[in-house]
């Protein structure tokens, strides 16, 4: 099985190294293309694909091809390739806002399509993926393009009607994430602690945090609970972002996010 990407790119990269890491394909069954001599020579460089300069020449050898570039370059790129790309050929869009509609419109024939939504972080193997296939794609194909996904973090599948939200609740978040742990180390900062550390010892919270609630399984709402100890300093904490409305700006920023993906 031959893996072409067009587009290598941090995510495209990112999905590689997982691959390869988890052992699913070897270095000799990916191949890829980009439009940078400098990308082309640095990821053959570093996971010992094949590269190739024309988009044609990858989706004509790709058994599952994944289109891996940036929304705004689609259409260009699909009306390049889609003479090449066969009826048995397994297409994978991990492109914002292009609905697999949009998608096989532009390649004006019938294609096996599965369209994707991963976020950056799985660049350190801990993405969160929403993943959606077309009539075409058969469940073997599904199964196949989850385990993928699944190389460089966690996968789902979800109705197409969902991907909007799947871009905002884990495709933009991240930013949001960064920005919060951004400003709780400016705070100990403000408090006296160095910089290093306080942006150690915030990223650290999150990320416990996160895990906790994964491993635990319970609700966000019972483990702030359990945190919040009845007079003490966490619930004052609490009181503050409620009284500034943390909440509800987080909903409107995620809002926000959805919305723009419905017109890219």
């Amino acid at each position: 099985m031959k893996i072409g990407f067009i587009g290598l790119g941090n995510m495209a990269k990112a999905m590689i190294g997982g691959m390869l890491q988890k052992g699913i394909v070897r270095k000799c069954d990916i191949l890829g293309s980009a439009r940078s001599k400098e990308t082309l020579e640095t990821v053959r460089q570093n996971y010992g694909i094949e590269t190739k300069a024309g988009n044609r020449e990858v989706a004509g050898e790709a058994d599952v091809l994944i289109l891996a570039v940036k929304p705004q370059f689609f259409q260009t790129v699909i009306e390049e390739i889609r003479d090449e790309v066969s009826a048995e050929t397994l297409v994978i869009s991990i492109a914002a806002g292009k609905t697999m509609d949009w998608i096989g419109h532009i390649f004006n024939k019938e294609i096996k399509l599965v369209r994707c939504m991963p976020n950056t972080p799985a660049l350190v193997g801990a993405g969160c993926t929403g993943v959606c296939a077309n009539a075409r794609v058969s469940q073997e194909e599904t199964e196949l393009s989850l385990r993928l996904m699944e190389s460089f973090g966690k996968a789902s599948l979800v109705p197409e009607s969902l991907m909007d939200a799947v871009g905002a609740v884990s495709g933009s978040s991240p930013a949001y994430v960064f920005m919060f742990i951004e400003a709780m180390a400016d705070a100990a900062v403000a408090a006296g602690m160095p910089r290093p550390q306080a942006c150690e010892f915030a990223a650290q919270a999150v990320f416990g945090a996160a895990k906790l609630m994964l491993e635990s399984g319970k609700h966000p709402g019972e483990l702030k609970d359990m945190v919040c100890s009845p007079g003490g300093t966490t619930i004052q904490g609490v009181r503050v972002l409620e009284e500034r409305g943390m909440r509800g700006a987080v909903m409107d920023a995620l809002g926000a996010a959805v919305e723009q993906s419905r017109k890219l």
